[in-house]
C-alpha cells in the first residue's frame, strides 16, 4: 500500500436518525452520488443542503422563447439551474454568458455544468457583479435574452459559515462575495440608531424598526460584540418579548427574517447594484431582445416595475409585463422558497 495514500475519513456522526447540522448532511451534499436522497428531500417540499431549486423555470423559458444560435446572459448564475435549462434550449448552437460575484459557488457551478457537457464553447462564466453588464456586452455583443434572478441562493442561505440565516449559528457575515467588503458584524459596529432604523424600514419594511435599532445600538455601546447570527437573533427576541405569547414566536421569526434581509441588502449594496443593472439593461439587449427578472421582496419589485415603465415610455421597451407572474401553487408546495417570487419581463424595441 502506498504510504502517501490518505486514510479513509469517517462520515460525520450525528444524534438521532437524521442529520440536522449542515455538514452532517453528507448525502445531500453529494447529489451526484445520492440522487434518491435528493429526490426524497425535494418531495417533502425542502431544499437539499448545498443545492438550489430554480424557480419559475417554465414561465421563464416560455417568455424568453430561446432559439438555436442565440446569445444570452444569465446575470445571476447561482447554482446554475436556470442556466442549464437555457443551455438546453440552444441545442449546442449559440452562447450563454453567466455572471456571479460569489467565487465559492460560481466555481462549483461552472465545474458542474462542464461535467454535463457545457464547456467554454457554449458557456462563459465570469466573476463579475451584474451591475457591470455593459462590460460583458462590450465583449460579447448585444443579447437576445437576459435573465436576472435576484434571490439569494439556497446554498448560501443554508451554509452556516456564510451567516445568511438567523436559523443557524454562524458568523454574522452576509456578504455575497466573502473576499470583498465588510461583514454585517463590522457594519453594525459603527452604525447609529437613526441609520439602522432607516435601513430596517427601507430595506425590509420592518414594523419594529425603531425598537430593534435602539436595542442593537444600545448593546453595542455597552461593549457587546454582535459577531454571530445567534447574537443578533437573541437581541431581536429580547426586544419583542413584550408581545403576547400567542403572537410572539411568529413575530420574532418574521422580524429576524426582515432584519437579516435588510443587513444583507446594505452590506452588498443590492439596491444600488439593481439600479445600475436596470439602467443598463435596455442598452445591452438586441432589437426584440427579451429580459426576465425574478424578485423576492417588494423593494426589488418596485424598482423593476418603475424602470420597465420608464423605459417603455421612452420607447426603449416595446412591451412590458402588465402584471407580475407568480409560480404555480404546485411549485410553491414543492419548493416553499418560491412563495414570495414575482417575475416581470420586458421586450426591447426595434428602434
Amino acid at each position: 500500500m502506498d504510504n502517501q495514500e490518505q486514510k479513509h475519513k469517517r462520515r460525520p456522526r450525528y444524534k438521532g436518525t437524521h442529520p440536522r447540522n449542515y455538514k452532517e448532511k453528507y448525502k445531500e451534499l453529494q447529489p451526484e452520488k445520492y440522487a434518491d436522497t435528493i429526490e426524497k428531500v425535494i418531495q417533502k417540499g425542502s431544499t437539499p443542503a448545498g443545492m438550489h431549486i430554480s424557480i419559475c423555470v417554465r414561465e421563464i423559458l416560455d417568455f424568453l422563447e430561446i432559439k438555436q444560435g442565440q446569445r444570452g446572459l444569465d446575470a445571476t448564475l447561482g447554482y446554475g439551474g436556470h442556466t442549464l435549462e437555457m443551455l438546453k434550449c440552444l441545442e449546442h448552437e449559440g452562447h450563454i454568458y453567466a455572471l456571479d460575484v460569489d467565487p465559492i459557488e460560481s466555481a462549483k457551478t461552472k465545474e458542474r455544468l462542464e461535467n454535463l457537457g457545457y464547456g467554454p464553447d457554449i458557456l462563459t462564466v465570469k466573476l463579475l457583479n451584474f451591475a457591470n453588464v455593459d462590460q460583458i456586452a462590450s465583449e460579447a455583443g448585444l443579447f437576445d435574452f437576459v435573465l436576472a434572478d435576484l434571490g439569494v441562493s439556497s446554498m448560501q442561505i443554508d451554509n452556516p459559515e456564510r451567516g445568511f440565516s438567523y436559523k443557524t449559528d454562524g458568523p454574522l457575515d452576509l456578504r455575497m462575495n466573502p473576499e470583498k467588503g465588510i461583514t454585517a458584524a463590522e457594519r453594525l459596529r459603527t452604525i447609529d440608531v437613526q441609520e439602522l432604523e432607516g435601513m430596517l424600514t427601507e430595506n425590509a419594511d420592518e414594523p419594529y424598526a425603531a425598537l430593534i435599532a435602539e436595542a442593537v445600538v444600545t448593546e453595542i455601546q455597552k461593549g457587546r460584540e454582535i459577531a454571530a447570527t445567534k447574537d443578533l437573533r437573541d437581541i431581536i427576541a429580547q426586544t419583542l418579548d413584550f408581545l403576547p405569547a400567542a403572537e410572539k414566536k411568529e413575530a420574532v421569526k418574521k422580524s429576524c427574517q426582515r432584519t437579516f434581509q435588510a443587513l444583507r441588502i446594505d452590506v452588498n449594496s443590492e439596491f444600488e447594484v439593481l439600479y445600475e443593472f436596470l439602467d443598463k439593461l435596455p442598452h445591452i439587449l438586441a432589437p426584440g431582445g427579451r429580459a426576465a427578472i425574478l424578485t423576492f421582496h417588494s423593494g426589488e419589485d418596485r424598482l423593476v416595475k418603475k424602470s420597465f415603465k420608464q423605459y417603455q415610455r421612452e420607447g426603449l421597451y416595446s412591451e412590458i409585463a402588465k402584471d407580475v407572474i407568480r409560480p404555480s401553487a404546485e411549485e410553491c408546495a414543492r419548493n416553499s422558497r418560491a412563495r414570495s417570487t414575482k417575475m416581470r419581463w420586458a421586450v426591447r424595441s426595434n428602434m
